[in-house]
């Protein structure tokens, strides 16, 4: 029977090599787009997952209304003139050793580190930035987060623990104008300004962060501040990234510390994922309906045109199913040959993309390069709605030659 049908696809060259034609470009574009789209994905989650905390736990707030000041006897007889107002909580978490012994006693825990995170002034000679200091034990934080991945110059491990060294974002030491070895001022401005070397740069490729963050120790961080042995935050790194929502909801239920799972602080990053994925899977649909009805069209056609010879084998002896299983082969090579073409012609494209150079930070990762994903997934799915857009499409117009009768050919004067 596949001898059959090869013959029938090679009979009507012309018609075989549009619908051939489809089938590869779609499999190939699904190929290309879902590489990219996959790839800022993969990019902005290593980002979001493995550069920063899975849930971060930090000084609980609360806020001071004119209700909670009711509390006391005789406070019916107050009119506010102005409602009280503002935070009535600490800026740091008010028993760290709990969490720590909590931390170190859940099997679900990879690792966490102690921080002290705090808005400041960087300053050298006359210019000055605002941005944020990390104060964090270098072995703890490398356990927690992949920043050791993303040094430019030097290591992560130069930040030593103690000191006055630091580790500076890229954007933020070109904004300072200053360089490596040198000395930046930073001050919480409650505090006198402190002098810190720079020992090594980061570069993550989100502008944010590289603009406004750089890494001190934690002894260094709570002597700037003031206040020693203080722990503002601790960062908390899970096995599986994907449980942080779940027990970080379970944790909220016996704390009033604020806990805060990544995806929560990512929600509006992952809405944009959910949108591009819905872009995907639309074209998906539209790859689907355009192989699908390219394959029927050109079957329904060729069994109008083949009447004769279907009356000529079931005379021969050959039985329905061997029918439907003729008509059938020529859909399932059709996916085959233009799904394996498409897939290559797809790869292809995803290096030529990957090769493009781009704006620093802007849809690039590493040597400002396009961020393309070739996870064999993609390679899998679009082989599978290639194979899938050709069978379901081959069905129809095959059972109907399946059930042609040599009479009533004959009758209707097939040819």
């Amino acid at each position: 029977m596949m001898f059959l049908s090869m013959r029938q696809l090679l009979a009507r060259k012309k018609q075989s090599f549009l619908i051939l034609l489809g089938i590869t470009i779609g499999t190939a574009a699904y190929v290309a787009i879902s590489g990219m789209m996959l790839g800022f994905q993969t990019f902005i989650l290593d980002q979001l997952v493995n550069n920063e905390a899975h849930i971060r736990i930090s000084a609980r707030e609360d806020i001071l209304t004119a209700t909670e000041m009711k509390s006391f006897p005789g406070s019916d007889h107050i009119f506010w003139s102005i409602p009280p107002s503002g935070r009535k909580d600490s800026t740091r978490i008010e028993y760290p050793m709990g969490w720590f012994t909590k931390l170190d006693g859940d099997p679900e825990v990879a690792a966490y580190s102690p921080q002290v995170v705090a808005q400041v002034i960087f300053s050298v000679a006359k210019v000055n930035r605002t941005g944020r200091i990390i104060g964090s034990q270098f072995e703890r934080q490398m356990k927690v987060t992949n920043i050791e991945k993303y040094m430019k110059t030097g290591s992560f491990k130069d930040m030593g623990n103690s000191g006055n060294r630091m580790i500076i974002g890229s954007k933020l030491m070109e904004q300072l104008g200053t360089r490596l070895s040198e000395t930046v001022l930073i001050s919480t401005g409650s505090e006198s300004p402190q002098p810190f070397k720079i020992v090594g740069v980061f570069e993550t490729g989100i502008k944010g962060i590289d603009e406004t963050t750089s890494f001190i120790s934690l002894v260094d961080a709570q002597k700037l501040r003031g206040r020693p042995s203080e722990i503002t935050d601790i960062a908390v790194k899970l096995f599986n990234p994907n449980d942080a929502q779940i027990k970080g909801d379970h944790w909220k239920k016996s704390s009033l510390d604020k806990i805060l799972p990544w995806q929560e602080s990512s929600a509006s990053i992952l809405s944009v994922f959910k949108t591009q994925d819905i872009v995907r899977n639309s074209m998906t649909i539209a790859i689907i309906v355009v192989a699908g009805f390219g394959i029927y069209n050109i079957l329904s056609i060729l069994v109008n045109q083949k009447k004769r010879d279907i009356a000529i084998l079931r005379s021969m002896g050959y039985r329905p199913g061997d029918i439907v299983q003729l008509f059938l082969n020529q859909g399932l090579i059709l996916g085959l040959i233009g799904g394996v073409i498409g897939l290559i012609l797809g790869n292809i494209l995803c290096h030529v993309i990957a090769n493009i150079e781009v704006v620093p930070g802007r849809m690039s990762g590493p040597g400002n390069k396009m961020m393309v994903s070739f996870s064999m997934l993609i390679y899998v799915k679009a082989f599978g709605i290639a194979m899938a857009s050709s069978v379901f499409s081959s069905i129809i117009p095959a059972r109907s030659a399946g059930k042609l009768e040599p009479m009533d050919i004959i009758r209707s004067g097939g040819q």
